[in-house]
């Protein structure tokens, strides 16, 4: 009998890791097709001869809708096989993505790049992603977090492949060739091997699990109190933490990190590089960013605000560096600049999802996470225009390097006044 269990036991968690990597490999794939707008960005500028604001509106735009509808995919992965939510996703994605090289019109590129393609974005991003998975390494969320954004950072990394295929070709082929290609190898991919976790086994429930971990570490009762708590969203809306940890991923996820994202690659363009050379730069803070992704499980171990803060204070730093670069003469401060920040930039997300997991583990994670995502989502749909607009006014993105400092700060603070090293401890470091 005890051979039976040991076995069981061993295929599921086999079968977690599975998961895991598959939900990578969507990650990786369907971000570098949203991703790589910063590097079509200035191409598509130029043909149409569109301005910079009006253009970036279709990013911003894929960016709230996925914040949107966030909330709603979680409501339904918590309710239907996510393999078909997932995959539907994936085919979406690809397909939208693939008809904008057919797009001759900016409300073209804002129907099928803004809206469609960041609906297939909300059905396989991190929402879905982390409350299919989150449950298969229910004692080691960080790890889960570190590898999906893993996936997000290799999209990063895509950039110097998709400015090939635009030198290649163009970037109208490049869009449908891109696109038609991630949705053939990924529907396949989730369609098998996405599965939801047993309720039995090595797997246990989220509530379970995290009480039995948590409990016993504080004698006055306050983490066993919290845990006990059945989350839902209504009651999650309730404490300050979730709306500290909504605005920290509204800065930090929103209007940090979108930004970079958007307007990087045109940032280095402008002092003099050439598209090559700024879509590597770009590649090479992709590259760090997996890097920090993967240093983040370390929350695990030492706590959320101990690998968070210091974080962030890294891509403060990095921020502040390009303040300094105004032209080509040296390259090598666009590439420190892309591993301070990328790695600082890298840590931070799996380690804000993990604090928001600690804390709302349960039932409703799906909507609670989708609720948050809806709030750095509205930051991302704001930063890219309002990052192109400011340039487009004032000739510079020194605005835009003001409001990322700006963010970065703010959602240090929100994160260690949230403090889930009291609500949550880290096991073994137990609170005197």
């Amino acid at each position: 009998m005890t051979s039976r269990t040991n076995e069981r036991e061993r295929h599921t968690f086999n079968r977690g890791w599975v998961v895991l990597c598959v939900g990578f490999l969507v990650m990786a794939s369907g971000f570098a097709l949203r991703n790589a707008f910063s590097v079509f960005y200035p191409a598509v500028v130029t043909d149409f001869g569109w301005t910079r604001g009006n253009t970036a509106i279709m990013f911003s735009l894929s960016i709230f809708v996925y914040g949107a509808l966030s909330p709603v995919v979680g409501g339904l992965i918590d309710r239907f096989k996510p393999q078909y939510v997932i995959g539907g996703g994936m085919a979406v994605l690809g397909g939208s993505i693939a008809l904008c090289g057919l797009a001759t019109q900016e409300w073209h590129f804002y129907l099928l790049y803004g809206v469609i393609a960041a609906f297939g974005v909300s059905m396989m991003g991190i929402t879905p992603l982390a409350a299919v998975i989150t449950p298969w390494f229910s004692r080691h969320r960080a790890l889960v977090f570190a590898v999906l954004a893993a996936g997000f950072g290799v999209s990063l990394v895509s950039a110097s492949l998709v400015q090939y295929l635009i030198t290649t070709y163009d970037w109208q082929r490049a869009l449908i060739y891109s696109g038609l290609s991630v949705a053939a190898v990924m529907v396949p991919l989730a369609l098998v091997f996405i599965r939801r976790a047993p309720v039995s086994g090595v797997a246990k429930p989220e509530l379970v699990d995290a009480a039995k971990a948590a409990g016993p570490v504080q004698s006055n009762g306050r983490a066993r109190g919290w845990h006990a708590t059945d989350w839902t969203l209504r009651r999650a809306l309730k404490t300050p933490q979730f709306w500290m940890l909504w605005v920290a991923g509204f800065c930090q996820l929103g209007l940090a990190e979108k930004a970079a994202i958007a307007h990087e690659v045109y940032f280095f363009q402008d002092v003099g590089y050439s598209p090559m050379q700024a879509a590597s730069v770009y590649s090479v803070f992709g590259l760090v960013f997996v890097v920090g992704n993967l240093v983040s499980s370390l929350s695990d171990k030492m706590g959320r605000e101990k690998v968070y803060i210091p974080a962030c204070a890294l891509a403060i730093l990095g921020t502040a560096l390009l303040f300094v670069i105004d032209d080509a003469s040296q390259p090598g401060m666009a590439y420190l600049f892309a591993v301070v920040f990328g790695f600082g930039m890298g840590i931070m997300p799996p380690v804000l999802f993990a604090s928001i997991a600690d804390l709302f583990h349960g039932r409703s994670y799906g909507a609670i996470m989708g609720s948050v995502a809806l709030g750095f989502s509205m930051g991302g749909a704001l930063s890219p225009w309002l990052a192109g607009y400011m340039h487009d006014v004032s000739g510079s993105y020194d605005s835009t390097l003001i409001m990322l400092l700006a963010a970065l700060l703010t959602c240090g603070l929100l994160v260690w006044f949230a403090a889930p090293r009291k609500l949550v401890p880290v096991q073994g470091q137990h609170q005197r």
